[in-house]
């Protein structure tokens, strides 16, 4: 039978003991990960926590809805067994009727388009890139696009260096002073949490923070990576926009390829959609994987003319 269950009635061993035993795992759904990004998430959860999907909801204007949140690309339906096709099903019917709209993504929703649960819903891919690092660092780096190989050969030649355990703050403070400019909804709320999930990560052995400096000790980029499920999830970044030159972040993923290669771990760059930063991803010879959003709106004609009015005027 599966349960909907309020953030107080969730037994978090028991849930990280799904996640633990889970082969499609994924470090955003660990409870501690869930508790930084969203404290009040809630869940679906099967007897005695067989199978389980986090929920996490909000509500505005007296309506309540399903969205990602910051720092999470995709959830799911996660089992200590194999998840079929007719259980994620299952879990998609049992979400509760109380949530009137959701945007969420999912990883592997293996759902056929004429399910009854998917009908009414929209459907859209998200193009993911995950590079295998189970073979020889000279293998993989073979693989490597013309156009990285000169960008790395121009990083070791510049002199730039890693920086272990470098400072979190001074890499989302990298990232405010360049990219960030343009985010303009992410203010102090959102980094704050982000320095928190990192503090969290570290914590449970779950995250390390590499930066890459000039020989004059300049930072010209930083990364968070999360670990879980033999996946190394390159989570954040920043770089000096002024010294990109340096090719920066480029000589910081080589760094972790060439420190885990050999190994049964994969490297995901977590996407993207962009086009400029997937080619720049599969430069290191990476695969395109995709996951899914789902959208479903159950609100009446009145609400959905509302939605759209708001969502319209950013209200």
């Amino acid at each position: 039978m599966i349960r909907y269950l309020t953030h107080n009635q969730i037994d978090k061993q028991c849930w990280d003991d799904c996640i633990a035993q889970s082969s499609d795992g994924l470090v955003y759904v660990w409870s501690w990960y869930l508790d930084v990004v969203h404290p009040n998430w809630e869940a679906l959860v099967e007897d005695d926590y067989e199978t389980v999907m986090p929920l996490t909801g909000n509500k505005k204007f007296g309506i309540n809805y399903l969205f990602q949140p910051f720092f999470t690309q995709k959830f799911g339906v996660f089992g200590k067994n194999e998840v079929s096709e007719e259980k994620i099903e299952q879990f998609l019917e049992a979400i509760p009727g109380k949530f009137k709209f959701a945007e969420i993504k999912c990883a592997a929703l293996r759902v056929s388009r004429d399910s009854k649960v998917i009908k009414g819903c929209a459907i859209s891919n998200h193009r993911n890139i995950e590079l295998s690092l189970n073979q020889d660092y000279s293998v993989i780096a073979a693989n490597y696009h013309s156009n990285t190989k000169r960008n790395l050969a121009k990083a070791k030649k510049d002199g730039l260096t890693i920086v272990e355990n470098a400072e979190p703050s001074a890499i989302i403070e990298l990232f405010r002073k360049n990219r960030g400019k343009d985010i303009k909804h992410w203010g102090d709320n959102e980094y704050n949490r982000l320095l928190s999930l990192v503090e969290a990560a570290k914590n449970h052995n779950q995250c390390f923070v590499l930066g890459a400096q000039t020989s004059d000790n300049h930072l010209v980029a930083g990364a968070f990576f999360m670990t879980s499920h033999k996946k190394i999830v390159f989570l954040f970044s920043g770089s000096d926009e002024s010294n990109k030159e340096n090719h920066g972040l480029a000589f910081l993923l080589n760094h972790v390829i060439e420190k885990y290669a050999g190994t049964d771990y994969a490297l995901d760059f977590e996407g993207s959609d962009n086009e400029g930063l997937a080619r720049f991803y599969k430069g290191f010879g990476g695969e395109t994987k995709y996951y899914q959003e789902l959208k479903f709106n159950r609100l009446n004609k009145i609400y959905k003319f509302a939605l759209k009015f708001l969502k319209r005027n950013k209200i």
